[in-house]
């Protein structure tokens, strides 16, 4: 039986709650109750390590739980599909643009900066502070690459960024609002070089073009040498993975 918890969302007219589902679950089910919701909706969040199953007002938890028993195919393969976790801990493999790296603990230095070579990040202090001093250090990675990308191609547009923050999207691998104001996932610096070349280019194009029509895929085209093909492809393939690290 999962313990229940119960977040109301401000603005946002939701109730959610951790309910036990109709059949066993690798994962713990939230069931969302939302007054934006215009259908039944169930989807497997990697990152937070839950079921998400989303039903307007107007449907009952009862009903909502028939739909999902009814799917319940679906999920079980999408479970059965879902990466496994992969902790930041000494000997193991994290990707930094795509490239495999060995974590190497040092307990010798307590202090000290995170150092990236030859395929190895070593990582100073006990093993308890390994995974947030690793986390702090990938995130620091992203904002600098991100952020010198993202300043080139606006220059190149001949468009000012007003902001870049960097967060821990599920969702969405980046935004972008009218004032210029654009978000990232630090959770890129994981992907290929050439899938985040691609997805700062497609939010800086935002910047001229909020839409997704043909003037907004030429301009964004036309500010990366990645194929955006290839990179949106790997990222429907791959994305989820990038959640499972950390």
């Amino acid at each position: 039986m999962f313990a229940k918890a119960r977040k109301v969302k401000a603005r946002l007219t939701s109730v959610s709650e951790i309910i036990a589902p109709p059949f066993p679950l690798s994962m713990p089910l939230e069931f969302r109750s939302s007054g934006r919701a215009r259908r039944l909706s169930l989807r497997v969040d990697i990152a937070r390590g839950r079921v998400i199953l989303v039903a307007p007002r107007s449907v009952s938890r009862g009903q909502a739980l028939d739909f999902l028993n009814r799917n319940e195919g679906w999920l079980r393969a999408r479970l059965k599909q879902a990466p496994k976790s992969l902790p930041f801990a000494d000997d193991g493999i994290v990707p930094i643009l795509g490239v495999p790296h060995r974590i190497k603990g040092d307990s010798t230095r307590l202090r000290g900066v995170v150092a990236k070579r030859d395929g190895v990040v070593i990582v100073p202090g006990g093993a308890e502070h390994l995974p947030r001093r690793l986390a702090d250090f990938l995130k620091a990675e992203a904002r600098r690459e991100i952020g010198q990308r993202a300043a080139a191609k606006s220059a190149e547009l001949g468009r000012p960024i007003a902001a870049v923050t960097l967060r821990d999207t599920r969702t969405r691998w980046g935004s972008c609002n009218a004032k210029g104001r654009i978000a990232f996932s630090w959770r890129l610096i994981l992907a290929p070089e050439f899938v985040l070349d691609y997805v700062v280019a497609h939010e800086v194009a935002h910047l001229a073009e909020l839409n997704h029509g043909p003037r907004f895929w030429k301009l964004c085209a036309g500010l990366t040498n990645s194929d955006i093909k290839t990179a949106r492809a790997w990222l429907k393939r791959h994305g989820g993975e990038l959640h499972a690290y950390g």
